[in-house]
């Protein structure tokens, strides 16, 4: 309830003060689990990504945003479950991989923390970590126009859905094969930049 209430309001919102543009949506596979693997700007990524998309998403997000008591158990209820940063948090990682099980959407943020150039950042490998032992679709994300400090005024935001990595999901997810999987996202998303720059 509080999950569609909050979508038709910030399409609304984001319809009028992002003036975006979303391309791709037809790369969200329609039913399976899959991970929605972005890029970071600012801290409206993840409603900007989850508005945008055609299905319901749930986000990992930093363990501090869910210690207020009001705003805290209103992102649980839209879907965010906790991520203590600076060490493998495994009870996060066992929550993304349950969701992606029950063959649904997980929001991610391979960077781990907001960009301050616009330029991706160092990659960590989690992300697909839990696609891969799911045998999760991974779909790139490229967003843009959302870090107004380097974009002020009146914005203009792009979300751009890339199609699903061709990635091997018989494959045990080795180190190795994390990090193939890695380079295939950067890849996937500095094509989506070039394509949709403007």
């Amino acid at each position: 309830m509080l999950y569609t209430f909050c979508w038709y309001l910030f399409n609304l919102v984001f319809k009028f003060w992002l003036r975006w543009d979303i391309y791709g949506v037809e790369n969200i596979p329609a039913t399976g689990p899959v991970v929605l693997a972005s890029n970071h700007l600012s801290l409206l990524d993840p409603p900007v990504v989850g508005t945008a998309a055609t299905r319901k998403v749930n986000f990992m997000a930093k363990a501090e945003l869910f210690e207020p008591p009001v705003f805290g158990p209103a992102i649980r209820r839209m879907g965010a479950f906790p991520v203590h940063r600076g060490a493998a948090d495994r009870q996060a990682i066992k929550t993304a991989i349950g969701l992606l099980q029950k063959g649904e959407v997980v929001g991610v943020f391979p960077e781990g923390t907001r960009s301050k150039t616009g330029d991706l950042g160092r990659v960590g490998e989690g992300a697909f970590m839990m696609a891969a032992w799911s045998k999760a679709a991974i779909v790139p994300v490229l967003i843009t126009g959302t870090d107004f400090k380097r974009h002020p005024g009146w914005p203009k935001v792009q979300v751009i859905f890339g199609k699903p990595l061709a990635y091997d999901t018989m494959a045990k997810p080795s180190k190795e094969h994390l990090a193939v999987i890695t380079r295939t996202w950067v890849e996937a998303m500095h094509e989506l930049e070039v394509r949709y720059k403007k």
